[in-house]
């Protein structure tokens, strides 16, 4: 699962603190474990402490923990809180001038979103803690 380097990063972590949800990790130690920089770990779990999935305490003791319980966590949740979209939004100054290349864009927009629906629908059917085989 390695094509989004941010959904794996944030799955495997979350998988991972389902294991003992109220425990403090750090960004350092959750780095050194998935193999990246603790400010790409920082950075995702920036996006998921503003989704309200985990929790940060500040300080030498601090680190980051789940803010719900793993059951409560879908990979819906995680995927949205990323932010990361199959279709990119297209600025209206940005409109193809070509006829073809507009029809196409709109189609293809129209069956992606149409998937990218199915994807996060099936995605909110797993929990954190299925994942974890909790």
């Amino acid at each position: 699962m390695k094509r989004n380097s941010r959904l794996s990063l944030a799955l495997h972590t979350l998988s991972h603190m389902a294991g003992g949800p109220d425990r403090l990790r750090t960004s350092s130690d959750i780095a050194d474990h998935a193999g990246t920089n603790p400010v790409v770990v920082r950075r995702v779990l920036g996006k998921l402490r503003k989704a309200g999935l985990l929790i940060s305490e500040k300080g030498h003791a601090g680190g980051w923990r789940l803010a719900r319980q793993p059951q409560d966590i879908t990979l819906a949740d995680v995927y949205l809180a990323l932010d990361e979209r199959m279709v990119a939004t297209q600025e209206k100054s940005e409109a193809p001038a070509c006829s073809v290349e507009h029809a196409l864009h709109k189609r293809v927009s129209s069956v992606l979103e149409e998937i990218e629906e199915n994807l996060v629908q099936r995605l909110g059917e797993t929990s954190i803690a299925e994942v974890r085989g909790a």
